[in-house]
């Protein structure tokens, strides 16, 4: 049996007795007779910091992962003393702290334990590197469940499981494998119907134990650095979800084409392949709004450069798409290649922005160039230089958005695939080594990219996307899941890790549609396309040397497929447009799991295949070939069948109908869904009616549908439009109430309002109190309405 009053144990130790406390506003300080000290800082009602360090002293407090602008304060903070613990209370949940082994314990107010520490913290001497390993062990309850943790390729439960976080390039990943390209130390536990979650923010690399070696212990631990994570309490799984993207932040609005369909390819080139690939999406009528070009665009593989052979006029290539609506994407890696007549690497040189070894010499590796150095962003001198660095590509030459690859850094021909860990890191003045600063590498990036992206698009938003991240990323780029493959486990791998993503705060996430590596066949495509438009970030990508990968690769029946539901994503674009509102001001994941739908259902707590996009549309993808459909778990409530208006009841499992064309999709009854027509890009037909699809409910449901300009910033002066939609169904009447916001004037004056599901014929029509005729509003034989869109409430009665 193990005591804390035991300093080591197998080579562990442990905090022994409290004997001194003291309270600064919302900080409480517990220091023990061996020199550990707890630091308890209250940020809400319902979440705490939780930091340890050993020999009385703290390192400088700083945070890559966190949101500056995260809301802070709670209403009320008591701390009390016992005879054996103290006692912090706040008005959401109490902590225990035990005097004589520093262990914690956190309840709800009714007093049901959350989450409780088993040997608490303990930490082990690094006779290595020096400092500490840190560790944390929590007890698990019976029945406890896990989610989280960014792109782990595995179940969606984490229960049992064990894994890592130290950004890895890993080309063709198979399931299970771990670690993978994102670091994202945030898990949700659900324990008693009651949610928690727990943020690890140490960029080392971690650990997580989910009840795999003690089936009654979880724990995570840390090759150096300090135990410091943040403890969110819900109990609803989606409060402790928007809380840690709360603290971790969220993304400014996209630019609109960025929620389109985008193609690409390693790689598209010369121009004549490129047009070639832009005139066969518009000749057959696919809609695309963005072309990628990958490293082979580049001189010799060197950033910022263009082979001219290839592309003599780059900026008359990306104006002649521009007018036929193609967005330009283009991709920059960070490694540059080591050649003293090229400018970028003289700069970086003259000024010591490269990052050096342990003992003095640049680091360099080899990379698609060949030998490179390697930037230091962690520098905020070297950060402001990358960010000027893309002037000439946004502002002069017209690129519209960029594509940070490679930046974990990958390192080839190395059996690490990085950086040494010796690679020093000015980590923003806190000076340290690459064992440190891996984790976010790629994350200072990306952000070096966002800011002159941002400054030099500018009226318009920036876009951009990374491959690696650490938490808090989501800030300044979408991302994907990486290398993965053409196969049909890859489908459902990409269906879990993108619900993994959404669920760990990073919603604008997506994965290559059809698989990077080797060639998917026709049915496949399909069903990973039909699977695509339902994920935030919508890119086919293939490594192209095993076949063609576009819309009309695989024959006229995939085709039309393909392009059927590149069309729904298109009229679903306001919907789309919605989520990301209501994710970027409230955090709300744009996909929610099962579990994280409803998680008083036990039904839910092992699904992995359905998921709800947005708050109102069920999917369920076919993820098996030569399928005509599957056995899906219909959530609680009743949903209408998308192809056929057939109203099922959820809480059970049914057999759904799905041929290679259709995919099980369901809308939630009350749901009003808006669409705008087909378009084949953004911005290519002006909106002149907002189609919106009713789906009757007996009782009341609400939905919102948020526009602006589309592009800039104007929507943070006000002009936006935000309309919310109060659905009230009675037996023989509907009634509908618009609240508005915003200043922004849309194109259209009217919508067109199908109702489905109406047990009753309509005989009435009254718009604000004023009955209107039937012939001026309604389309013969298909409940449709066409009506102004200032109403404010319209009244539908029947008999």
């Amino acid at each position: 049996m193990i005591t804390n009053t035991d300093l080591e144990y197998k080579g562990n130790l442990y905090p022994n007795e409290i004997v001194d406390f003291k309270q600064e506003t919302d900080k409480i300080y517990f220091t023990t007779a061996n020199g550990v000290v707890l630091q308890i800082t209250v940020l809400r009602n319902s979440m705490i910091r939780f930091r340890y360090t050993t020999e009385y002293n703290f390192e400088p407090d700083f945070s890559y992962a966190l949101n500056k602008n995260g809301l802070r304060g709670y209403d009320e903070l008591n701390v009390n003393e016992t005879a054996t613990e103290y006692i912090i209370q706040t008005i959401r949940m109490k902590v225990l702290v035990d005097k004589k082994t520093l262990r914690t314990q956190i309840s709800d107010p009714a007093g049901n334990i959350i989450n409780e520490d088993e040997l608490g913290f303990h930490w082990e001497e690094n006779y290595e590197y020096g400092g500490n390993i840190v560790k944390m062990s929590k007890i698990t309850k019976t029945g406890e469940s896990f989610y989280g943790m960014g792109d782990k390729a595995t179940h969606s439960n984490l229960k049992g499981k064990r894994i890592s976080n130290w950004v890895t390039d890993q080309y063709a990943y198979g399931k299970d494998q771990d670690p993978l390209y994102k670091a994202i130390p945030f898990y949700v536990g659900l324990t008693d119907n009651k949610a928690y979650g727990i943020f690890f923010d140490n960029t080392f690399k971690t650990h997580f134990d989910f009840a795999n070696e003690k089936r009654n212990v979880t724990s995570f631990w840390a090759d150096g650095g300090e135990m410091n994570y943040y403890f969110i309490f819900g109990p609803e799984m989606e409060k402790v979800v928007r809380l840690y993207t709360d603290l971790t932040g969220t993304p400014e609005l996209p630019p609109l084409w960025a929620l389109g369909y985008q193609q690409s390819k390693w790689s598209y080139y010369p121009e004549s392949r490129v047009k070639e690939i832009a005139k066969n999406f518009r000749d057959l009528k696919i809609p695309c709004d963005g072309l990628y070009l990958d490293i082979d665009y580049m001189d010799g593989f060197r950033c910022f450069t263009w082979d001219k052979k290839l592309f003599p006029d780059p900026k008359r290539m990306i104006s002649e798409l521009a007018s036929d609506g193609f967005k330009t994407i283009v991709m920059i890696d960070p490694g540059i290649k080591i050649d003293r007549d090229y400018w970028i690497y003289q700069e970086a040189m003259k000024n010591n922005y490269f990052c050096r070894r342990g003992d003095g010499p640049l680091m360099h590796g080899k990379v698609w160039p060949g030998e490179c150095n390697f930037p230091d962003f962690t520098n905020p001198k070297v950060r402001k230089w990358w960010a000027e660095l893309y002037k000439e590509f946004m502002a002069d030459i017209g690129v519209h958005a960029v594509w940070n690859d490679m930046n974990e850094p990958a390192v080839m021909e190395v059996p690490s695939k990085t950086a040494p860990l010796d690679t020093r890191h000015d980590y923003d003045g806190h000076l340290t080594t690459h064992r440190k600063a891996h984790n976010i590498y790629g994350m200072q990036m990306v952000r070096a990219t966002y800011a002159g992206v941002k400054k030099h698009v500018y009226p318009k938003r920036p876009f951009v996307i990374t491959r690696a991240a650490f938490a808090g990323t989501q800030r300044y780029a979408c991302t994907w899941t990486g290398d993965n493959v053409a196969t049909w486990e890859h489908l459902w791998l990409a269906n879990v890790q993108v619900q993994r993503m959404c669920m760990s705060g990073y919603s604008f996430v997506g994965s290559d549609i059809g698989g990077f590596a080797e060639q998917p066949d026709g049915e496949l495509f399909a069903r990973w396309v039909q699977l695509g438009i339902f994920h935030p970030f919508c890119r086919v990508h293939s490594s192209g040397d095993h076949g063609d990968q576009e819309p009309w690769s695989f024959g006229t029946e995939i085709t039309d497929i393909v392009r059927k539901y590149i069309e729904l994503r298109y009229q679903l674009l306001p919907y789309l447009y919605t989520m990301f509102y209501k994710y970027s001001k409230e955090g709300l994941p744009m996909l929610r799991s099962l579990v994280l739908y409803d998680q008083e259902d036990p039904q839910t707590h092992f699904r992995t295949d359905e998921f709800i996009f947005g708050q109102q549309i069920l999917v369920c993808p076919i993820q098996e070939p030569n399928s005509k459909g599957r056995r899906m778990y219909m959530p609680r409530g009743k949903w209408y069948d998308f192809w056929t208006q057939e109203v099922v009841t959820g809480g059970m499992e049914k057999w759904i109908v799905a041929d290679l064309d259709k995919i099980p999709l369901f809308v939630k009854e009350g749901a009003i869904i808006p669409k705008y027509p087909v378009q084949q890009y953004v911005g290519e037909l002006e909106i002149t009616e907002l189609f919106l699809e009713v789906y009757f409910k007996l009782g009341i449901e609400n939905s919102t549908v948020y526009e602006d300009a589309q592009d800039g910033f104007d929507y943070k002066k006000g002009r936006f439009s935000l309309r919310n939609f109060k659905l009230h169904g009675k037996e023989n009447e509907l009634i509908i109430q618009q609240f508005k916001d915003g200043t922004f004037a849309t194109t259209y004056e009217t919508f067109k309002i199908k109702l489905h599901g109406l047990p009753f014929k309509i005989v009435t029509i009254i718009i604000d109190n004023e009955k209107v005729s039937l012939t001026d509003v309604m389309f013969t034989g298909n409940n449709t309405l066409e009506v102004t869109k200032e109403f404010t409430t319209l009244q539908i009665i029947g008999n």
